[in-house]
């Protein structure tokens, strides 16, 4: 936890502060213990439906449904100050308690639903197959219907299945895999925030069936993600820009079906010390050749037309 800031920490000495010296903090177990009760879950969501908040004791009280004042003051003192906060004006919101009902509403805790296998948009990077997704355990999949190559399998909360279809569930699923991955890029950890570490490594265990994949781990929870090196490019400006002069709206195209984003077939490897990765992107009769370092900066850029590269590659082989 080296570098986190505890909530009270001044913010002077924050190199030398973290979450574990925030002396007002409550356990874990204490905090999970305040609201496995009903009636405080029933608080929380009354005051997440409040058309306006500060909402006063009595309204609140009304909303929940208890007639007993003592009772209800005596649960909604043991949220007070860690999920919620009392003002002159009545009751509103602390950050805690706005995640507790989030999370309650994404159906992470309680929901375990099943979905497919349905068949989406794309073709296999690798055979040239259908694609399908499927979902389970909390975790949607996209896989090739004949070759079973893994296209992308991420954590998807129940919730995110509410009324979608099931093209609108994949739409949301690719924006989401963009987004975690452009925060991991960032060394930002999608789960918990703490720090994110990006390395490449030779795919040994053949996980992805890659050559080379981007691996990103949190230091803090152990959270990772894992991918070929052409999704870290979804979002780079050039990147973006060739496409759009092809006429492709790359911020909605389905990652999936982009071969250098889930393949290694348009990457190639110049140098493992220090990293030096190519990665050629096609697109009509033009190609726009990336090279990118160990830390996935762009060194250098280039477009040319496709007959040319494949020239290149065949003096090169």
């Amino acid at each position: 936890m080296s570098g986190t800031t505890g909530p009270n920490a001044d913010l002077g000495d924050a190199e030398e502060s973290t979450i574990r010296d925030c002396e007002e903090c409550v356990a874990p177990a204490e905090a999970f213990s305040v609201i496995a009760n009903e009636t405080r879950l029933s608080i929380l969501e009354a005051l997440w439906k409040a058309p306006e908040r500060p909402v006063s004791f009595s309204k609140l009280r009304r909303e929940v449904g208890m007639a007993d004042s003592a009772q209800f003051n005596y649960h909604l003192k043991q949220l007070t100050d860690q999920f919620v906060v009392g003002t002159d004006e009545g009751y509103d919101f602390r950050s805690a308690g706005k995640k507790v009902v989030r999370a309650i509403l994404a159906g992470s805790f309680n929901e375990n639903p099943e979905m497919g296998p349905f068949e989406v948009d794309g073709t296999c990077a690798d055979c040239g197959a259908g694609l399908q997704a499927f979902y389970e355990d909390d975790m949607l999949t996209v896989e090739c219907t004949d070759c079973a190559k893994r296209h992308g399998r991420y954590p998807f909360p129940p919730g995110g299945l509410n009324d979608r279809t099931r093209e609108e569930v994949m739409d949301a699923f690719n924006q989401r895999v963009r987004h975690l991955h452009c925060l991991a890029a960032d060394g930002v950890c999608p789960e918990c925030n703490g720090r994110m570490t990006t390395t490449i490594t030779r795919d040994e265990a053949d996980y992805l069936g890659l050559e080379v994949r981007v691996d990103h781990e949190c230091e803090q929870c152990r959270h990772s993600l894992y991918s070929a090196v052409g999704l870290s490019l979804l979002d780079q400006s050039d990147v973006v820009t060739f496409h759009r002069d092809h006429g492709v709206d790359l911020c909605t195209k389905p990652y999936w079906d982009l071969a250098w984003c889930v393949s290694d077939q348009h990457t190639t490897v110049l140098s493992a010390d220090p990293w030096q990765i190519l990665v050629e992107i096609p697109l009509d009769e033009e190609v726009l050749s990336v090279t990118l370092d160990g830390d996935l900066n762009v060194l250098e850029l280039e477009r040319t037309c496709e007959s040319a590269s494949e020239g290149s590659r065949a003096v090169s082989d």
